[in-house]
């Protein structure tokens, strides 16, 4: 007993009770609940009504996976508070009961929860999530995001071994949850041609499905009850969920279909808050549009609207409140500037006619493949003097310093695309001149041959060759996905630490000198990963994120050279770190100019 209340103090004083990334047993139980329950005096409870699921977890170590009171701080402050009062000294001591009882009757609540709907893509849904649930977190509340449906192919591992959409990460990071949950995206569908995507369901991959036979089948079969059972989990979990929607909430062609926007405000019972962009003009008019093409009575459940991303003065766009407030007679909570930071972009399209970023002297190649995927790897590299050009004709890699073959979701179509417009040859006559990284999807396309036998990829039953820079060998054989998190140490360089995930179909065999050495949550003892040439400057690796950490980004960049002379990597943080940076900035700038009382009277269910 008093190893418990040691520790527990010990964490109260720290302010905040958090989850041990270091201990052995970690992730053991439910994202987003912290290592309290490993000194809890009614651990195991085996309590029914607070979820009663314990599973057995690296020997005697058990998770409370399930409990509804998450051990939240004021649990934990409640309990030494009386365990202190009644002068109990023992784990067997009866009163424990009793405190038991009370605990579940004062804090078992079932949380509240609030919909972000954008009147058009690219409204700022995913931020406007961001920076309420990193405000909600401030207050002292725990907070979850949520997205019933998300279509990208910018995704991310949780340590479960489960992928969940990147934005969908980037909350829950904002929420200050160590680590992301399949719970918070449990459908993501990721396109593998124009009307086929492949569906991904709480995390692991279920099914491919066309347009027709998704909305047919998929929808009013398994996606309605699956998008009901995991927002009621988050609910029964946390103080408040905020969900975000998808595309619009007004399409009126399919809105009968609905799972992604009012459809699910309806199942979590949910109200609603409209965002609208006003960088691409015609913002109250969007708005109005929005509002009025949503039939009665989901309607009723739009109780505010937030004008996101004004460059220009405030109080020029605030004129026009007022008169917007007595047409449309939902109130405006918030008028929200541009704020000046930069967040992973949820998917691809967010590439759509971009051609170059960045502002620095060294120019990096990043070939732009028909079916993308995590091209957010790169996003560190700005962080250092480097420039990129999305790379879609082989003129668009002339002057280029580097070269970055990024993840993709249909390897063996993608290949394809670059022989038949001549990016191919292109890069490979650049073998050995610059240094070139494949990450993924793009390793796989490094290798010798890429075997297709069954038609995963592309639906054709195939083998085609690669780029031809190592002995390797990709084969498409199961509809099984890789997914783990993986830590470890470069075979190249000066061995530094590295991090990152693997998120794939297809495995590869490989007759090269490894990049790296690894561990993860899955496989017994280091293994040896990637593949590396240094003498033509040829990397390799399965690991998405690679780049976030300062060792390989610099080991990468001390091959580039720009007019004879090497990357100047001046930038010590972790990409990590940069965006914790700019989370807390775009929460800062949204707590500014949201009304605050207002929000919180919408989260409550007040108006």
């Amino acid at each position: 007993m008093d190893c418990i209340k040691k520790k527990v103090d010990e964490e109260l004083r720290r302010g905040w009770i958090g989850s041990d990334l270091s201990c052995e047993y970690n992730p053991c139980h439910f994202k987003g609940q912290d290592c309290t329950f490993c000194y809890c005096p009614f651990y195991p409870c085996m309590d029914e009504d607070l979820g009663c699921n314990l599973k057995g977890k690296h020997g005697d170590v058990w998770a409370c996976s399930d409990c509804l009171l998450i051990h939240r701080t004021e649990v934990c402050r409640y309990i030494m508070e009386e365990v202190g009062r009644l002068g109990i000294v023992s784990a067997e001591d009866p009163w424990f009961k009793d405190i038991f009882a009370d605990v579940k009757k004062k804090f078992y609540r079932e949380g509240k929860a609030m919909m972000v709907v954008g009147a058009t893509s690219d409204a700022g849904k995913s931020v406007t999530v961001a920076a309420i649930c990193r405000i909600l977190q401030r207050k002292g509340h725990l907070v979850a995001p949520f997205k019933s449906q998300n279509m990208s192919l910018n995704a991310k591992a949780t340590r479960m071994g489960t992928e969940i959409a990147m934005a969908q990460t980037v909350q829950a990071k904002a929420a200050c949850l160590k680590t992301p949950d399949s719970h918070m995206n449990p459908i993501l569908l990721k396109p593998k041609k124009d009307t086929v995507s492949q569906v991904i369901v709480c995390g692991k991959p279920y099914a491919d499905y066309d347009v027709k036979s998704y909305y047919d089948e998929f929808v009013p079969g398994p996606g309605r009850r699956i998008v009901k059972e995991n927002v009621e989990f988050l609910k029964k979990r946390y103080d408040y969920v905020i969900m975000e929607g998808a595309g619009s909430p007004a399409e009126i062609n399919i809105y009968d279909k609905d799972i992604a926007n009012m459809g699910a405000a309806v199942v979590a019972d949910a109200s609603v808050v409209l965002v609208v962009n006003v960088e691409w003009g015609g913002a109250f008019a969007y708005a109005l549009g929005t509002i009025e093409l949503i039939p009665e009575p989901d309607r009723s459940r739009i109780k505010g609207v937030i004008f996101n991303n004004i460059r220009g003065k405030l109080d020029r766009f605030r004129d026009g409140v007022p008169e917007f407030e007595r047409i449309c007679g939902v109130p405006v909570i918030g008028t929200i500037p541009h704020a000046d930071v930069v967040l992973p972009s949820e998917d691809s399209e967010a590439l759509r006619g971009m051609r170059r970023c960045g502002d620095g002297r060294c120019l990096i190649g990043v070939v732009k493949y028909p079916r993308i995927a995590n091209f957010t790897d790169v996003d560190p590299l700005y962080l250092e003097d480097v420039s990129v050009v999305f790379v879609e004709k082989p003129s668009d890699l002339d002057g280029v310093d580097a070269i970055v073959l990024p993840g993709t979701k249909n390897t063996v179509n993608d290949m394809l695309w670059m022989e038949e417009n001549g990016i191919a040859d292109r890069i490979r006559e650049l073998r050995g001149k610059v240094p070139i990284a494949g990450i993924c999807g793009g390793y796989q396309m490094m290798g010798s041959e890429l075997c297709d036998p069954e038609g995963m990829e592309g639906g054709v039953k195939r083998t085609i060759p690669g780029l031809g820079f190592f002995d390797m060998t990709t084969t498409f054989g199961e509809y099984r996905k890789r997914v783990v998190n993986s830590t470890g140490r470069m075979l190249a360089g000066d061995g530094g630490r590295i991090t990152g995930y693997e998120l794939h179909m297809g495995m590869s065999e490989v007759h090269e000198t490894p990049l790296f050495e690894i561990e993860n949550n899955f496989d017994k003892g280091p293994q040896k990963e990637g593949a590396v040439r240094e003498d033509e400057m040829l990397y390799g690796t399965y690991l998405h994120g690679i780049f976030d950490k300062k060792p390989f980004r610099s080991f990468f960049l001390s091959h580039v050279k720009h007019d004879g002379e090497t990357v100047d990597t001046t930038c010590s943080k972790d990409y990590d770190e940069v965006l914790e940076e700019n989370i807390q900035k775009l929460a800062d700038v949204f707590e500014e100019n949201l009304d605050m009382e207002k929000l919180m009277d919408i989260l409550e269910g007040r108006i």
